[in-house]
């Protein structure tokens, strides 16, 4: 029994006016006789185009199950609720036609479409009802805050009432109207003391990252496992370890710095997982692709590995700030209640806006209630514009430049190309004129031929010592190394 190879050499035609392309294969069989065999391609434009997806958007039959589903789960919880069962409640209610609207809405899926696409459409509708409810939560606790706090914020008309923002409690009692008193001390404390837990917290947070990511090992390890367990830590226990530590032993005294050392406390941990997380997902070839350039590993560190991250870092510093600027038990053991202004965080009790927020809601009068959810939705705002000021500071994602910084960066582009053009030039000059040894101010023959370093070298003659120094301007030299 024998086994023969089978060649085969393909020769594809141009395509012609009437028919596809045509493509010969020439084969070889075990007799060694060569057989053709071709096979036409349909020509462009013959086979007619079916209609186009519609990519984005939604179709009608999604649409009407959505709706149906919506409408019969409300239906179905309101007979429950309020005719076949004694169950009452909103929240009951709520819960039995979200419950509802999930089986409906499978079943009228499986009329259609197979297991797969039920569950496909079962785990969307489901991501689709965790962000709502979460943003719910969120609008709703913005839009009830604002809306407890506006005899605070705002006078007859909508005006803003200004004093509730630039005047103390110093002279102002809980009977006294909302047109008297304030809480600027209370923003003032809270920008110094988060301002200085930031400025301990985010060098040291990402330097810790730093280490573990870059250096590694036991001890490494061993800190990782320290700053996991502390982000579970209770803001209680950071303001006793601070008070045990710093006041009674150090200070003798509250500040507004025991406090922001408190606050720190409860920022590191977050900053340095956050940070962690994201060093990790720096590409390792960006450190090769460093390395192989003959960069030190804090180079590499420096000009690599944190510009690349720099909007997650971004981010893990939002994650901190948001943990601290909202503690309040650190703060009341470490800092107390004033209802005075204090700039001075290293003497004297400094309020902060979640202390004063729970100093004004205790009181039983509806004056100082007003004024605590007042406190509480400038607090919120203070909040949303240290996150907006981070996301400018941390920009985008890296290659990702916006307008101001493509222009930027074209404009140093040509200062580089200017640069580079005029050093070549100077550099031309001075290789190819070649100067006699003799002073700066000596006139050189022009009729003296020039020595010339090889034996194939030939040039112009020189004309004299000054002529030369116009053509090389030292002041136009970056440095010596430039003549090199």
């Amino acid at each position: 029994m024998t086994i023969a190879a089978e060649q085969t050499l393909t020769t594809l035609h141009p395509p012609h006016a009437d028919a596809g392309d045509v493509d010969v294969s020439h084969t070889l069989d075990e007799r060694g006789e060569t057989t053709h065999r071709q096979t036409i391609l349909p020509a462009r434009g013959a086979t007619p185009i079916g209609p186009r997806r519609q990519i984005r958007g939604t179709a009608a039959d999604d649409t009407f199950n959505v709706v149906g589903a919506l409408v019969a789960s409300l239906a179905v919880a309101t007979l429950l609720f309020g005719w076949i069962t004694p169950m009452t409640g909103a929240v009951g209610w709520a819960v039995v036609a979200y419950l509802g609207f999930v089986l409906i809405y499978a079943l009228l899926i499986a009329l259609r479409a197979d297991r797969l696409e039920v569950a496909d459409r079962v785990m969307t509708a489901l991501l689709y009802s965790a962000g709502s409810i979460l943003l719910a939560a969120l609008v709703f606790v913005v839009v009830f805050t604002i809306w407890r706090g506006a005899p605070a914020l705002f006078g007859g008309q909508w005006l803003i009432r200004f004093n509730f923002f630039v005047e103390t409690m110093e002279f102002t009692g809980p009977l006294d109207p909302l047109s008297m008193g304030g809480i600027s001390q209370a923003i003032v404390g809270t920008l110094i003391q988060i301002g200085i837990a930031l400025a301990i917290a985010v060098p040291l947070g990402i330097a810790t990252a730093v280490f573990m990511n870059e250096i590694g090992g036991r001890f490494a390890r061993f800190v990782r496992t320290v700053s996991d367990a502390m982000t579970a830590l209770p803001s209680i226990v950071a303001g006793l370890f601070i008070y045990s530590a710093v006041i009674t032993l150090l200070t003798k005294e509250r500040s507004g710095f025991a406090a922001a050392l408190a606050i720190t406390v409860m920022m590191l941990p977050i900053i340095i997982r956050a940070s962690d997380v994201v060093l990790r997902l720096v590409p390792g070839n960006l450190r090769e692709a460093s390395y192989a350039l003959g960069a030190s590993r804090w180079r590499t560190v420096w000009t690599v590995v944190l510009p690349t991250s720099r909007s997650g870092l971004a981010t893990a510093v939002i994650l901190g700030t948001a943990r601290g600027v909202g503690e309040t038990s650190p703060v009341l053991l470490t800092s107390g209640v004033t209802a005075v202004m204090n700039t001075n965080p290293f003497s004297g009790p400094m309020i902060s806006l979640p202390l004063q927020v729970f100093d004004f809601v205790k009181s039983p009068e509806p004056n100082m209630i007003a004024r605590g959810f007042g406190a509480a939705a400038t607090l919120i705002f203070l909040v949303l514009l240290l996150f907006v000021i981070a996301r400018l500071i941390g920009g985008k994602g890296p290659g990702q430049l916006n307008a101001r910084q493509r222009r930027a960066r074209a404009a140093g582009s040509v200062a580089d190309l200017h640069r580079i053009t005029r050093q070549n030039e100077i550099r031309s000059a001075v290789a190819t004129a070649v100067v006699a040894p003799v002073g700066i101010d000596a006139p050189v023959p022009a009729d003296r031929p020039v020595v010339a370093t090889g034996e194939d070298d030939t040039s112009e003659p020189l004309q004299t010592a000054s002529d030369i120094t116009e053509v090389i301007d030292p002041a136009s030299l970056d440095s010596p190394k430039d003549l090199s």
